[in-house]
C-alpha cells in the first residue's frame, strides 16, 4: 500500500493524462503522415518506460527529448520532400565540385569521389565503415557523458545540436542537392522516388558479409538532402564541446573521428567536398548563433527553466 500511495503522489492523474496524450498524439500523427513503423512504437514505449521508471530515468528521457524532437522532425520530412519546393541540383553541383576540387588523372579531371572510387581498397573500406558508424553513437554517447557530468553543458550541447540541424534543414529545402552516387548512377536525370543507397559503404557490407548500411540507408528520408553534410557537423560539434570541457586525450580521439567522417563522406560517394564544407560552416554558424542567443535574457531564462526540470525533478 505504501508503494501504491507513493506512486500516486508522484504521478498525478493530470501528469499521466498529459504523457498518454503526447505519446498517443505522436503515434497517431506519425500514422497519418508517414504510416506506421515499428520504430515509432519502440520510441513511444521507451519514452514511457523511462519517464515512469524512476527519478533518474525520468530526468534522462526529458533531457534527451531534445534529440527525440529532432528525430521526429527528421522522420516527418518524408511527408514534405524538398524536391517539391525547389529544383534539385544535380549536374551543376557535380561540375561545381569538379571545377573547385578536381583531381588530374592522366588526361581526365575527376571529382574527389570519382578519384577514390577508382582507388578504393579494403582497408579504407573498413575504416570508412567504422567512421560512418560513429556518426550518431559518438554525439549521443558524448551527450550522455555531459548529462551526468555537467547538465548545463549537456543542455548547451544538445540545443546547439538541435539548432545546427534546423539550419541544415533550411538549406535542404532551399537548395535540394543530389549526392555524388546519384549522379554516377543516373546522370542529370531526376527521379524523385529514388530510394536511399549505401553507395561506397556497400563495400564494407560485402567485406564483412553484412547488410548494415543497406538497412540504414534504405530508411533515408530524402536522397536529395546532400548539402550540407550533417555528417560533417556532428563530430565537429563534439570536438568543440570536448575542447571547451578540457577532455584531454579524448579530444584527440574526437579529432580523428571528425577528420575520418569527413573523409568517409567523400570516399564513399555520399557527399561532395562542397557538402562537407557546407556542413562545417553550418556547425560553426550554428554554434556562434547559439552562443549569441543564450546571452539574451528570455532564452537564458527558458534554458534555466529546462535545466531545473532535468536537474531537479
Amino acid at each position: 500500500m505504501a508503494i501504491e500511495k507513493y506512486n500516486f503522489q508522484r504521478f498525478s492523474a493530470a501528469r499521466i493524462f498529459i504523457i498518454t496524450f503526447l505519446v498517443s498524439g505522436y503515434l497517431a500523427l506519425s500514422w497519418l503522415l508517414i504510416g506506421f513503423k515499428p520504430d515509432q512504437l519502440i520510441l513511444a514505449s521507451l519514452f514511457c518506460f523511462l519517464y515512469f521508471g524512476n527519478h533518474l530515468t525520468r530526468k534522462l528521457i526529458l533531457g534527451f527529448s531534445i534529440f527525440i524532437i529532432y528525430w521526429i522532425i527528421f522522420d516527418y520530412m518524408k511527408t514534405f520532400p524538398n524536391y517539391k519546393f525547389n529544383t534539385v541540383h544535380i549536374e551543376d553541383l557535380y561540375y561545381w565540385e569538379k571545377n573547385s576540387f578536381g583531381i588530374k588523372s592522366g588526361s581526365l579531371l575527376l571529382t574527389p569521389n570519382e578519384f577514390w572510387n577508382l582507388h578504393s581498397g579494403k582497408l579504407l573500406d573498413l575504416l570508412s565503415g567504422f567512421f560512418n558508424l560513429c556518426w550518431v553513437p559518438v554525439p549521443l554517447t558524448f551527450a550522455a557523458y555531459l548529462f551526468f557530468k555537467n547538465k548545463q553543458q549537456f543542455l548547451n550541447f544538445s540545443l546547439t545540436f538541435f539548432l545546427i540541424n534546423l539550419l541544415g534543414f533550411v538549406v535542404y529545402y532551399s537548395f535540394p542537392a543530389a549526392p555524388p552516387w546519384y549522379f554516377q548512377k543516373f546522370g542529370s536525370s531526376f527521379y524523385p522516388l529514388t530510394p536511399g543507397n549505401p553507395a561506397g559503404l556497400a563495400r564494407f557490407d560485402l567485406i564483412l558479409n553484412t547488410k548494415i548500411f543497406e538497412s540504414i540507408y534504405s530508411k533515408s528520408s530524402n536522397v536529395f538532402a546532400a548539402m550540407p553534410s550533417l555528417h560533417a557537423s556532428y563530430p565537429l560539434l563534439v570536438l568543440y564541446y570536448g575542447l571547451r570541457n578540457k577532455m584531454g586525450l579524448l579530444n584527440i580521439f574526437f579529432a580523428v573521428i571528425t577528420v575520418g567522417i569527413w573523409f568517409t563522406a567523400v570516399y564513399t560517394g555520399h557527399h561532395y567536398v562542397l557538402d562537407v564544407l557546407a556542413g562545417i560552416l553550418c556547425c560553426i554558424f550554428g554554434t556562434f548563433l547559439f552562443n549569441w542567443i543564450i546571452k539574451m535574457s528570455v532564452p537564458r531564462r527558458l534554458i534555466g527553466g529546462y535545466y531545473k526540470i532535468i536537474g531537479g525533478i
